[in-house]
């Protein structure tokens, strides 16, 4: 059985309820596995990089089946912000550079740049009808401190800035002390393209399992063997493709080597023209704040907004409503004008990180067949898509031709193992006090 470090309550349709992206499209119903198959590649986890290694598994031939643990756009692809952007590490490029290299450096940075084309060269391939919108991504200053240095940063790398005073009537109305906007990444619905990916995949001739999750994993000298309620599926290599929702012993390896947190987001009701204009929010950019424990949001195309933050610690029907509350406070704060409209929508889900905050996309060590991909910080839009071309190419042996830097190759263990969960409060203590 799945030995996972949350309570069941995180894994259940608790922090799910109430998701505004279940509501914008029906989800595709896949049969369950009930029967014993052969595949030459297995994957497990029906989300953004099991879906795109499937896709690009199938294109090139290969038989290819996944089976997801419950039904299709469950987990973090189906419930997030809808944010495909630069990102996928928690490592600042200072730090990547002093600790792997200038050209390490660079070769992640153009692969976080090209996981943005590639979903959308994807959804314009497959014709996709994701709700985008957004040209790039703004972030905005929490503090006069912060806005400063997004003025530095902007006046070094030639981005656009905004000065605080100046934000309202651009669109960007807010308590925020400044903006700086990086022209790569669009906002979408991840569910329309979590399910545009999903048909493509079908179309090309992969199998697509619901309800369907791996109890048992084994390897013998015939290949990889999952065990599911009803049936069992073997291949000769195997993919895992669970990442926040990942479980100690699938495989065995992945025991204390990933740190899902919590990641909460409301939806309001549709604004009207006046309303936005009364808080001077108008712009249809997504966005994000400088804080450590940022918050992420946008208008969307039908005047709804999105709001989210991570924050969360526990689960549990109680926990839950705590962080509901608090994230429902830290939106009145940051926009004042709209204290009085009404949140229709809901939800959290589980973001994954690695201990030394860069994605994990590779062969798993010492485990001939063994491949995974999984850690995206909260970025996995893009990131996921990305892992998800990179380990079709890692599973039939080929060198990935996109940028694959040889950080993605290392996953060390968090202290405590199982406890580990237990070295979050202090840290999100401290990055609260730093904000």
């Amino acid at each position: 059985m799945m030995r996972r470090i949350f309570p069941d309550y995180a894994y259940g349709t608790g922090p799910r309820s109430n998701c505004w992206w279940d509501e914008t499209c029906p989800a595709p119903v896949w049969p369950e596995l009930d029967r014993a198959r052969e595949v030459d590649v297995a994957i497990i986890g029906g989300g953004f990089t099991g879906l795109s290694t499937a896709l690009h598994l199938a294109e090139a031939g290969v038989d290819v089946a996944v089976i997801e643990a419950e039904t299709p756009g469950w987990g973090a692809s189906g419930r997030n912000g809808g944010f495909c952007c630069l990102g996928g590490a928690k490592l600042g490029s200072r730090a990547m550079e002093r600790l792997h290299g200038r050209r390490e450096t660079q070769v992640y940075q153009a692969g976080e740049e090209e996981a943005v084309h590639l979903v959308e060269r994807l959804i314009a391939r497959h014709g996709i009808e994701a709700d985008t919108h957004s040209s790039g991504e703004t972030v905005m200053a929490h503090s006069a401190k912060a806005g400063a240095a997004l003025r530095r940063a902007a006046q070094n790398t030639g981005a656009d800035f905004i000065d605080g005073p100046a934000l309202a009537a651009n669109g960007l109305g807010g308590r925020f002390h400044g903006a700086m906007t990086t022209p790569l990444g669009f906002a979408l619905n991840p569910r329309k393209y979590l399910f545009g990916l999903a048909a493509a995949a079908a179309t090309a001739g992969a199998t697509l399992y619901q309800r369907s999750p791996a109890l048992d994993l084994w390897q013998d000298d015939s290949g990889w063997h999952a065990r599911t309620p009803k049936g069992r599926i073997s291949a000769k290599r195997l993919v895992i493709a669970t990442n926040g929702y990942s479980s100690e012993n699938i495989p065995g390896w992945l025991a204390g080597r990933y740190m899902p947190a919590q990641s909460t987001v409301m939806v309001t009701r549709p604004l009207t023209a006046d309303e936005q204009a009364a808080q001077g929010w108008t712009s249809a950019q997504m966005a994000y704040d400088t804080r450590h424990m940022l918050h992420y949001f946008r208008l969307m195309p039908d005047g709804r907004f999105l709001f989210g933050m991570r924050g969360g610690l526990m689960s549990s029907p109680r926990a839950e409503a705590k962080i509901r509350t608090a994230l429902r406070s830290h939106f009145d704060r940051l926009f004042p004008a709209w204290r009085g409209v009404e949140a229709t929508h809901m939800w959290s889900g589980m973001v994954c990180l690695s201990r030394n905050l860069v994605p994990f996309v590779g062969s798993v060590p010492d485990h001939p067949g063994l491949f995974a991909g999984l850690c995206y910080h909260g970025n996995g839009v893009a990131m996921g898509s990305y892992a998800g071309r990179l380990l079709a190419d890692l599973v039939q042996g080929k060198t990935p031709e996109a940028p694959y830097p040889d950080l993605f190759q290392r996953m060390p263990r968090f202290p405590l193992g199982r406890a580990r969960r237990l070295l979050m409060p202090p840290a999100y203590a401290l990055l609260g006090l730093m904000d």
